[in-house]
């Protein structure tokens, strides 16, 4: 039998052996690590009674034990230290420093508020510790003033173009803003403004809430809202604010139709934690949020803080795993992996009252801002020391929760889906799914009301002695109450019938300073400074006005001109003359000669009609041309060249004569009424006064034209306008058009007075309204249809009248003459005809007869030779068809124009001149021999020989056929 004791040795050894053989060389080597590893010191400093320190905490400690179990082989181990501040700043400021003097920590996760970071983060900063918060998102801490400020979370601002998306897309024009008067609140007001300014919306109030504040005090700051018109509403707020917030706006009635209200992510990230009942006040409020990608790390981490945060705080029913957890846990991910990047040194000191620095906290924080990875929360990137800018959803509160109603990104604006096609950027509620608004009215809210505060608008109306017709305001001595008629008012009124909401006001007389007429500038400013609520009546649309000021769209023409004395022109001799102008005239006639000369030119050669003496010839030109004015020309043309100009012209002389049939009748039939002045110049040349409304900014126009100031004369009604003008007090009155159209309107100014000039623009007359007013739009639409109905033209008609027999638009003396401008075309085209006949006529016939031009003989200058060329035309072209070639008994040739009644033949025995190519003046050809011979003789040309031709061919004809007939 075997020992005992070596049998259980033994057993133990194989025992031992068989337990190493079979361990991984992983566990092995991680049991060896394990003994080696570094230890990090890192504090940490939350407010831990809060259900958000609480989560962090939770989450914290599962990002540490998920990190190291995925990353077992790391020589490093990040050692929490857990404060907790007790949501007090101080508290938090001390155990930072208790954190860096005492335990001298090289990172502090936190703290959890901006107020608290912000402290937090200058003594970092100063011990260069890298500060890392996942949840202080004030603006106010700039990672570029305390560069070892490190926000592992998307900083406020980076909402501000989602929120902003959302009021263009609504075309909301004012925005009260609601802020807390912490770092959290404040950091966001100057972005948030800045943001609503690109679209065009303005914040008429800001309204600061406190924690100090007791909820009758936020009761009393919403019933000051209530009294404004605005109704939108962008609350930036904790979560415990927000809640008082809205129970009391529940309370006064600020939740019901017509409101907008938006919270941004410090509220929407925490709606899954908040009582029911906060739920319950919120129905109907929109917000932004990060949006968080689904995957399946995150489900599966989800579901296990789930389990541990309800084993470890039963107490807590509502709280849900959000986006600050989700940070907090990439926040232990990054600084790990920067950790562990990072070489370890012995020497640390972050002694304050020394002033001492960790020597590694520059490379621990540049290694934090280059760490890049995909997180839970989405990519986790921390170049600029905070994370960029992403996707943001946005909710709308409804039921128990809230519904995603679409999302904003920096590139394609607005959108019901993520990861769409569309390439631009959109601010449309189109690209936005239906939304339940605050009292589910089935409109979208305006973004303001009436104020509810029992006030009526204020409306002022100014105070005029003249043309009353437009805006008469009086004050009724027993109700004390404005009473208001006129154009102006008429207008008004119907506009406001027409807006889809009940608008209630109210008017008081605004009167000038001599107690009679308002200085509408003056009235204006009483809007700006907002004693009145607007101004209504005849107010003139200037730029300088509206720099303070708001217009609606103008209800009436613009325009700003004059009005003279007009005298009926008894002499009417010459008026025959006026329908056409003198550059008409003159061009007409020239017109005339030219084309008479074109046909004269083209036709000379081959009809008889245009033969003959000098003076005929002329004559034929004169007649033939101004003979088609009334179509009386008889002449026959022969030439195709010719016909095609007389073509043309006949159509340009039938426009003329028509036109000038039609303005010739008009003067006959109509008055004649001319100014006796036209221009501005002509009054500042002759030194005569000027009149104009009294108030009116007619009187700055008239000083900017170069009037003086001695001769402007201001009155205030129409009888006063008259008046002046007849009894020569004033050369012109300078008004507005609806002023003038009303003076002349008036009975019998129409056959006195007459609208001169040019117009100098305006736009037009428009109603009054704070600067960023919301009527303005809204007004101006009911204008805009206004315009286009019929009521409009009943109201003009009920106070302006109809000027029947009053021109409609400012003329001149020459106004009603005919001018060249209207009729140059017509003009080119008949030249263009006559120049391209002329053309077609002149290129064949220079090339047949060049040689006479160019001739070598030295003996014969260039005019001799120009003469000879002139003669040369002046012959009869006998090749032509229009002429009948026959013989006579005795021989001779007899060439008759057929188109010629009574031209007497041609004898070819008769001698002609004709150019000798080989020297001398010329040479006589009389018979056809005699013509044979010098073509002998000389060396003649080709058209020598052409004519040659033609003459043996009639020799011929005259011998074969002369026993047989006997000719005349």
């Amino acid at each position: 039998m075997k020992n005992p004791t070596k049998v259980s040795f033994s057993f133990i050894l194989l025992f031992s052996l068989s337990n190493l053989v079979g361990r991984s060389p992983a566990a092995i080597q991680n049991n060896s690590l394990h003994a080696s590893n570094t230890s990090f010191q890192v504090g940490v400093v939350l407010d831990l009674g809060t259900p958000l320190g609480k989560m962090s905490k939770n989450c914290i400690s599962m990002a540490l034990e998920d990190f190291y179990t995925a990353h077992n082989n790391y020589i490093t181990r990040l050692n929490l230290t857990w404060m907790d501040s007790n949501q007090d700043m101080v508290d938090a400021a001390s155990m930072a420093q208790d954190l860096l003097k005492n335990l001298q920590v090289k990172a502090i996760i936190g703290p959890q508020a901006s107020v608290q970071a912000q402290f937090v983060a200058a003594m970092g900063n100063k011990a260069h510790v890298p500060i890392l918060s996942f949840s202080a998102t004030s603006p106010l801490i700039s990672t570029i003033q305390t560069p070892y400020f490190i926000r592992t979370a998307l900083s406020d601002s980076s909402q501000v173009k989602a929120i902003a998306a959302l009021i263009k897309a609504f075309e909301w024009r004012e925005v009260v803003q609601i802020c807390e008067d912490t770092p959290y609140g404040n950091g966001m007001i100057p972005f948030m403004t800045d943001a609503l300014q690109d679209v065009e919306a303005r914040v008429p109030y800001r309204s600061v809430i406190s924690h100090l504040m007791d909820d009758d005090q936020i009761a009393e700051e919403l019933y000051k809202l209530k009294t404004m018109q605005t109704r939108v509403f962008i609350v930036h707020l904790s979560p415990s604010l927000s809640s008082r917030l809205f129970f009391k706006a529940n309370e006064v009635g600020m939740m019901n139709e017509g409101c907008v209200w938006i919270v941004t992510d410090g509220l929407v990230n925490l709606l899954d934690s908040m009582n029911s009942s906060v739920i319950q006040s919120m129905q109907g409020v929109l917000g932004v949020r990060p949006n968080v990608p689904i995957s399946k790390e995150l489900d599966s981490f989800r579901e296990r803080w789930k389990r541990k945060f309800q084993n470890e705080s039963p107490n807590f029913d509502r709280m849900e795993l959000n986006i600050f957890g989700l940070w907090a846990y990439d926040t232990i991910w990054a600084l790990a992996k920067a950790v562990e990047e990072v070489p370890p040194t012995n020497k640390n000191s972050t002694d304050l009252a020394r002033m001492g620095v960790s020597e590694m906290g520059s490379r621990l924080r540049d290694a934090i801002l280059e760490t890049n990875f995909k997180g839970l929360s989405d990519q986790f990137n921390l170049t600029g020391g905070q994370l960029e800018s992403s996707t943001f959803e946005i909710v709308n509160v409804i039921g128990k929760g809230d519904r995603v109603v679409g999302f904003w990104t920096p590139i394609q604006g607005l959108d019901k889906k993520l990861n769409s096609s569309k390439t631009t950027y959109s601010t449309s509620k189109a690209d936005l799914k239906p939304i339940i608004w605050p009292g589910e009215p089935k409109y979208v809210p305006k973004g303001w009301v009436i104020p509810t505060s029992g006030k009526k608008l204020k409306i002022g109306v100014p105070k005029r002695r003249g043309f009353t017709e437009f805006v008469d305001a009086v004050l009724d001595p027993e109700t004390k109450k404005t009473k208001a008629k006129g154009y102006s008012i008429d207008v008004f009124e119907a506009a406001i019938r027409r807006l889809p909401y009940a608008v209630e006001y109210e008017y008081f007389v605004y009167p000038g300073k001599d107690g009679e007429t308002s200085s509408y500038t003056d009235l204006v400013m009483e809007v700006n400074k907002k004693n009145i609520d607007a101004a209504v009546g005849d107010i003139t649309i200037i730029a300088n006005r509206s720099s303070f000021v708001d217009f609606t769209f103008p209800y009436t023409e613009s325009g700003v001109t004059m009005v003279v004395l007009a005298r009926e022109n008894k002499s009417r001799a010459w008026i025959f003359l006026k329908p056409l102008h003198w550059d008409l005239w003159l061009m007409t006639g020239l017109a005339f000669m030219f084309t008479g000369f074109a046909v004269w030119v083209l036709e000379h050669r081959v009809n008889e009609e245009f033969r003959g003496p000098l003076h005929d010839q002329i004559g034929v030109i004169l007649w033939f041309s101004f003979s088609t004015l009334v179509f009386a020309h008889r002449e026959r043309l022969v030439n195709n060249g010719s016909r095609f100009v007389v073509i043309i012209w006949v159509f340009v002389v039938w426009i003329l004569t028509t036109s000038y049939t039609a303005s010739f009748t008009t003067l006959l039939t109509l008055r004649q009424l001319e100014p006796t002045i036209n221009d501005i110049r002509d009054l500042i040349k002759n030194g005569d006064n000027v009149g104009c409304l009294k108030g009116s900014f007619v009187v700055d126009l008239l000083k900017h034209l170069k009037v003086d100031d001695s001769k402007l004369r201001q009155f205030q009604t129409a009888e006063e306008y008259g008046e002046a003008l007849s009894s020569g007090t004033v050369g012109a009155i300078f008004d507005e058009i609806p002023y003038l159209r009303s003076f002349l309107a008036k009975k019998g100014n129409c056959a006195k007075y007459k609208m001169v000039g040019p117009i100098y623009k305006t736009r037009g007359f428009g109603f009054v309204f704070p600067m960023g007013s919301p009527l303005v739009p809204d007004l101006s639409r009911a204008i805009l249809n206004l315009t286009e109905e019929d009521e409009m033209k009943t109201i003009e008609k009920a106070w302006i009248g109809t000027a029947t027999t009053c021109s409609d638009e400012p003329t001149t003396a020459q106004s009603s003459s005919l001018t060249l401008g209207s009729f140059w075309g017509l003009f080119l085209i008949t030249a263009a005809a006559s120049v391209t006949a002329l053309s077609i006529f002149f290129f064949p016939f220079l090339s047949r007869n060049w040689h006479v031009l160019i001739t070598p003989d030295p003996n014969r200058s260039f005019h001799q030779r120009l003469i000879a060329l002139i003669r040369r035309f002046d012959e009869r072209d006998i090749s032509h068809h229009t002429f009948i070639r026959r013989a006579r008994p005795n021989g001779s040739l007899e060439i008759v124009n057929k188109h010629a009644e009574n031209s007497p033949p041609v004898d070819a025995s008769v001698p002609t001149i004709s150019s000798n190519p080989n020297g001398g003046d010329s040479v006589f050809l009389t018979e056809a021999e005699d013509v044979g011979q010098n073509f002998q003789t000389f060396n003649c040309e080709p058209v020598a020989r052409r004519r040659w031709n033609l003459l043996s061919r009639a020799w011929r004809f005259r011998t074969r056929y002369a026993h047989l007939h006997e000719y005349n």
